[in-house]
């Protein structure tokens, strides 16, 4: 069993019964992406794969906000199945930098795999994947659909983001619509722009039939 195989059975295992917009079919979309991307990136593929099957193996939003707890969980697997230590720590450094974490805050790692995963991820977070995600998300933590006498809030630090517990259609504008001017790669960029535009296409009927215009 290679280390793909060996990566994919424990992800699978790790993430049973996980919420279900990130869950493995998540982790499956994520990496599908990654690979797409490559064939236009020059970058380690290993560290790429590796990077976007381990990137959401703890996240920190299950686990109390704790984000030392997917590192480490990658960390012992990675050792145990013998992925040499200079692929270990990219894979680390990329896990510990994908999050968007409101879009305020200093990323203190570069790469062109970072980007690749990254773009990867975000990918799955808008467009058609990316309104179910949003909207199972949003009944798991019992959120409001909409509140028109709610506002967006902007420029958040990664605490406030953190904590943050508005409407699922403010998260469109507190992240998602931010994400496709955040894409790193060419690829990335034109899949997004595509994306972005159903969302647009989304919102508009959707406040059409919350003011019963539709």
């Amino acid at each position: 069993m290679n280390y793909i195989e060996q990566t994919i059975k424990y992800v699978k295992e790790e993430l049973k019964g996980a919420e279900a917009g990130h869950d493995w079919f998540h982790i499956e979309r994520v990496y599908n992406n990654a690979l797409n991307l490559l064939k236009s990136e020059k970058a380690n593929e290993q560290v790429v794969i590796l990077g976007a099957l381990l990137h959401d193996i703890a996240d920190s939003k299950f686990h109390n906000g704790d984000e030392t707890v997917g590192p480490k969980k990658a960390n012992d697997f990675m050792t145990s199945i013998g992925i040499e230590e200079d692929v270990k720590e990219h894979v680390i450094k990329i896990i510990e930098n994908i999050s968007f974490k409101g879009g305020n805050f200093e990323r203190k790692f570069a790469s062109k795999e970072l980007e690749v995963v990254q773009d990867a991820d975000r990918l799955d977070a808008i467009g058609a994947i990316g309104i179910a995600r949003a909207f199972q998300y949003g009944g798991f933590k019992n959120r409001t659909i909409h509140d028109p006498e709610e506002k967006p809030k902007f420029n958040m630090t990664k605490e406030e983001y953190k904590k943050h517990t508005g409407s699922t259609v403010n998260h469109f504008y507190e992240k998602l619509l931010l994400l496709k001017d955040l894409m790193n790669t060419e690829t990335g960029k034109q899949i997004a722009q595509n994306r972005h535009e159903y969302m647009e296409v989304f919102l508009k009927q959707f406040y059409n039939e919350w003011e019963g215009k539709a």
